[in-house]
């Protein structure tokens, strides 16, 4: 006879099935990066070279840091089309201050950056006060911004002769790693901790998954919201920065359709419009899949009309599977 209370005591094996759908979310967009990147490598010599390396890091920094800011903007279900004309603003700021007196670089980035937080806190405000929607509330501030630059420059552009200001985007540490790369990767840093290791970031989650819910459990939604808007305007004033210094130039045209790369790498990234899902991380793999793509066909002499058309198959691509994974998974 069998004895029942060894049979019992015996646990139970678990059986652990293949999960497609969260596979899929965690590693697909890493997967294809990696495909792409392995298909250039074998197609172009020059892809190899440690200075493309260098150079692709360095032309996706100033997207990148914009990304970072998008990210949270995005997880807490919301947008932000004043970018580009914050990053004007942040150029025209530290045009005036440093043609006025060249050696005040630190006061000129200081203006710049805060000025950009500013039009953040203008954004959240309204955002979270008065719960607009943010895509007509930033598409107004992306006038009003663009406007304010103009006023400020009086339409013109300011030749820049900081040879210090000049350094912060085209300065290279040890004359190898551009400073950009560098400002990057702190920001990034910056950005995961705020979002994986401090409350900020748990709260941002269930406000972007759930508002609702969020309110419910004591989290205070206009305050997260507005501190949102305030880092994606500080990460967009400090891209202005690195873009002025790149051109050399404060111009009040400069930035138009940067918000766009950065709203698709978040995508890419694997975050979701509906909020509540992303992470920097994610963020990352998603502007280095664009850096990637543009620099990959220009090595291959492919037309940058077609190198537009690829992104876009690829945004389109990223949210049908989105919408694909959040079918499969009922929300």
């Amino acid at each position: 006879m069998v004895d029942q209370a060894k049979v019992q005591k015996e646990p139970r094996k678990q059986t652990r099935s293949f999960d497609l759908v969260t596979f899929t979310r965690k590693y697909g967009i890493l997967l294809i990066l990696l495909c792409m990147i392995l298909f250039l490598l074998t197609a172009s010599p020059t892809f190899r070279t440690m200075q493309n390396t260098i150079n692709v890091l360095n032309q996706i920094s100033i997207n990148g840091i914009i990304a970072i800011g998008m990210s949270f903007v995005i997880i807490s279900s919301g947008i932000d089309l004043s970018i580009g004309s914050m990053i004007a603003v942040a150029s025209v700021m530290a045009g005036a201050v440093l043609t006025t007196n060249p050696d005040n670089v630190a006061l000129a980035v200081i203006l710049a950056v805060l000025a950009c937080g500013v039009i953040g806190l203008f954004n959240g405000f309204f955002i979270a006060k008065f719960d607009m929607f943010p895509f007509v509330v930033t598409l107004g501030t992306q006038l009003i911004a663009r406007g304010v630059a103009y006023v400020i420059s009086n339409g013109k552009s300011y030749v820049l002769e900081s040879e210090a200001f000049k350094q912060i985007g085209q300065g290279k540490l040890f004359g190898t790693i551009p400073y950009s790369i560098l400002i990057f990767a702190t920001v990034a840093l910056i950005g995961h901790i705020l979002l994986s290791r401090m409350k900020y970031g748990q709260y941002l989650y269930a406000v972007g998954g759930n508002v609702n819910t969020a309110t419910a459990s004591g989290v205070n939604v206009f305050q997260i919201r507005v501190w949102t808007y305030i880092m994606m305007g500080l990460f967009t004033g400090i891209a202005g920065i690195l873009l002025t210094s790149r051109v050399n130039a404060g111009q009040p045209s400069i930035g138009s359709g940067y918000e766009l790369d950065a709203i698709a790498a978040v995508v890419i990234g694997g975050a979701s419009f509906q909020g509540g899902i992303g992470t920097i991380p994610g963020t990352i793999i998603g502007i280095l899949m664009i850096g990637v793509i543009n620099n990959g066909m220009n090595l291959m002499g492919v037309s940058s009309f077609y190198q537009q058309i690829a992104k876009g198959l690829i945004i389109l691509g990223a949210v049908l599977l989105d919408i694909v994974i959040s079918r499969r998974k009922g929300t």
